[in-house]
């Protein structure tokens, strides 16, 4: 999917301007202390009313200013995110491991980028021929843009499974489940050719999201139980006709080649009757599913 299919409003994601954690931990830590200080030295002394309303002066500020840095902290793990919005407006993302600090009234909401690995359920489907088959996939997939995956669709995750169940349904109405001449795309002969093209699809159908696909590949491939016998028959039937195909065909050749050998080296002339006969009796020989009890002949062709 283009740029051009997607929403006029997507979102973008885009880099957010925070601080280091650690930082704002030690000017956190020199507040604290110089509270417990002042608190201290009012409670152990007996200080002037100047010294009382100085010491009130700094202390009230710093306890408000260490509540709004200590609601600023947050955590980032590896392979995590965290989008940051300011009134309902989003600011960036944080992408940098460790411990971080944000303006207490901006919102933090973390997201995992992290590989996910959803096996589908069995799904029935009519293949291009019309057959019911079961048809299930595996498919690895991770958050690529945070900004789409929260906020161009409601539950990005639940939005993965249902587009992981409509390609899988697309994938397995597009090809027949099998042909036993090989002369088309078929879900059980071409495994690398349709994997390849569900995770295109999958991937077109995602971005949206801001998702992409690292790997897929069907599970489960199987007809349906209610036709299972029926196909398992007509499979073997075809089979046999292959095999008796590539029989004949074969056959055929060595025919050719035993009589254009027999005419070349002049080992003997047959006339068309006898010619006849000779590849009556090589097909049978060639052909026959038992093996050819040889008759030996004391007179003639013609006797």
């Amino acid at each position: 999917m283009s740029d051009s299919h997607l929403p006029i409003n997507a979102s973008r994601e885009s880099i957010a301007s925070t601080r280091s954690g650690y930082l704002m931990l030690i000017v956190f830590l020199a507040l604290l202390v110089a509270i417990v200080f002042c608190v201290v030295t009012l409670a152990g002394g007996d200080p002037g009313p100047g010294t009382v309303l100085g010491f009130l002066a700094f202390i009230l500020p710093a306890v408000i200013m260490n509540v709004l840095i200590l609601s600023g902290f947050y955590m980032i793990q590896p392979n995590q995110a965290a989008a940051i919005t300011l009134f309902g407006s989003y600011k960036g993302t944080d992408r940098t491991p460790g411990l971080r600090w944000v303006w207490p009234w901006m919102g933090k909401t973390k997201i995992s980028a992290r590989a996910n690995n959803v096996v589908s359920e069995k799904l029935k489907v009519n293949d291009l021929r019309g057959n019911p088959i079961e048809i299930a996939t595996n498919v690895v997939w991770r958050v690529a843009d945070t900004a789409q995956a929260l906020y161009d669709v409601d539950d990005y995750k639940a939005f993965v499974n249902v587009q992981i169940e409509a390609a899988v349904r697309s994938i397995g109405s597009r090809y027949a489940y099998d042909d036993v001449e090989d002369a088309e795309i078929t879900l059980r002969g071409s495994h690398e050719q349709v994997n390849a093209e569900l995770r295109t699809e999958l991937i077109a159908r995602l971005q949206v999201a801001g998702i992409t696909v690292d790997e897929c590949g069907l599970t489960h491939l199987a007809y349906a139980p209610e036709i299972a016998g029926a196909m398992l028959r007509r499979q073997q039937a075809e089979a046999v006709i292959g095999a008796r195909r590539k029989l004949v065909e074969g056959a055929v050749s060595m025919v050719e080649m035993a009589l254009a050998q027999l005419s070349e080296k002049n080992v003997v002339e047959l006339d068309d009757e006898r010619r006849a006969a000779m590849v009556s009796n090589l097909m049978v020989v060639l052909c026959g599913e038992r093996d050819t009890q040889p008759v030996v002949n004391t007179g003639t062709l013609y006797s």
